[in-house]
């Protein structure tokens, strides 16, 4: 399983939102640029990066997101605001290692399937999941779809993977949400993403056991210390270790 430590970006500032409440940030006093090459030195093999501006938007963040996609020295998984065609090959062009999409695959799943076969490996879905129901635009608009039907709508999709988030219980039971995770994971036949549900070690454990789940996002737990970066990854490294057996 692999962890993708998780930057998450305002006015040029990382913050942590409390479901996805972008006039309530918990603002983390840290250099983005900095935090993410900290990040490569500990080892990760991949960072997560989501753009609350361009959710809204707006560019402010547009150079700080392309400083951090040029010196981070592991590749960035991208999310936040691709809209458009031209927006997800934008950065695309620009090196992002992925791209993650919500809304524009439920506006126009055409166009996004189309995206990710012309660029394999390089786009991931973002499931959203409020009261049953897959949220778009930032988590303000609920969509028609559920969770499974949204994944079916896509099942031949070459995506990297799905990124799933349970906005209900966001950070606060974490059993709804590996029970929501782990029938989606089994549901669908691209690896799932688990976010917003680490907060110790143990979780990390806990998901990496469940069948289908190739990685979790790490971003609140870093900030707050709760877990160590060098220790999570070291956990999702030997979770399925063998163990010797005594004689």
């Amino acid at each position: 399983m692999r962890i993708y430590p998780t930057l998450e970006l305002q006015n040029g500032r990382c913050v942590t939102l409390d479901k996805g409440r972008l006039d309530n940030a918990l603002i983390w006093h840290v250099d983005p640029v900095e935090t993410a090459r900290g990040w490569a030195a500990a080892g990760a093999e991949w960072m997560h990066l989501t753009d609350f501006d361009s959710i809204e938007g707006r560019d402010t963040n547009a150079e700080l997101v392309e400083e951090i996609i040029r010196t981070a020295e592991i590749p960035v998984q991208l999310a936040g605001g691709m809209r458009s065609r031209e927006q997800v090959e934008h950065w695309i062009d620009k090196g992002a290692g992925r791209i993650v999409i919500g809304t524009l695959a439920a506006r126009d799943p055409n166009l996004v399937k189309e995206l990710a076969k012309f660029h394999p490996d390089q786009i991931v879905l973002a499931v959203d999941v409020w009261q049953g129901a897959v949220m778009s635009d930032g988590w303000r608009h609920q969509s028609a779809f559920t969770p499974e039907a949204f994944i079916d709508a896509f099942a031949d999709t070459p995506f990297a993977a799905i990124v799933v988030t349970d906005i209900d219980s966001d950070m606060e039971d974490v059993e709804a949400q590996l029970g929501l995770i782990s029938g989606l994971a089994k549901h669908s036949r691209t690896p799932v993403i688990a976010s917003g549900i680490v907060r110790t070690a143990d979780d990390i454990s806990r998901l990496a056991y469940i069948p289908n789940i190739a990685g979790a996002l790490v971003g609140r737990a870093l900030f707050r210390k709760t877990i160590d970066l060098s220790d999570a990854l070291e956990v999702a490294r030997t979770a399925h270790e063998p163990v010797a057996q005594f004689q």
